[in-house]
């Protein structure tokens, strides 16, 4: 099995302990979207698909895990790095590679490493792609409008 499965198994033990099945719809739908996302974005720069992949499946899941949005994204990280020490397939470069990801991903008016740019746009084309009649925020215009020309959208 490869590791983004068996992290997936992971990831989709702690979702399955959201009792709000509302909220568990919607953080399924996200994480795997975001995570196909990141997948095909990391492809199209060069990057490792399969480690954006993985860092997309646990960009949010402190808040799911909390409720909580409050610094969820450094509280994320942590959370992630513990993951993958219990998962135990990635080496040090790798998890310091996803958890920066991690880390970084909520600071959208930023520009950080090329990997945490992946999760960033991938996390800001779910946003703005899943429901088209939202209005894209403020803090990701710049970001989906560069988005839509790299990709000719």
């Amino acid at each position: 099995m490869s590791r983004l499965k068996e992290l997936r198994k992971i990831v989709d033990a702690e979702l399955n302990r959201m009792e709000d099945a509302d909220k568990r719809i919607s953080a399924v739908n996200h994480l795997y979207g975001v995570s196909l996302a990141a997948t095909m974005i990391a492809k199209k720069r060069g990057l490792d698909p399969e480690l954006a992949a993985m860092a997309a499946m646990m960009h949010d899941l402190a808040a799911y895990k909390s409720g909580s949005y409050d610094d969820h994204a450094h509280r994320g990280a942590v959370l992630a790095r513990d993951i993958l020490a219990e998962l135990g397939k990635t080496d040090e470069k790798e998890t310091d590679l996803i958890c920066s990801a991690i880390y970084h991903h909520d600071d959208k008016l930023v520009v950080d490493d090329p990997m945490d740019e992946v999760l960033k746009d991938a996390d800001v084309i779910h946003h703005c792609m899943n429901d088209l009649a939202k209005t894209v925020k403020e803090k990701e215009r710049a970001r989906f409008a560069a988005l839509c020309e790299e990709f000719g959208m």
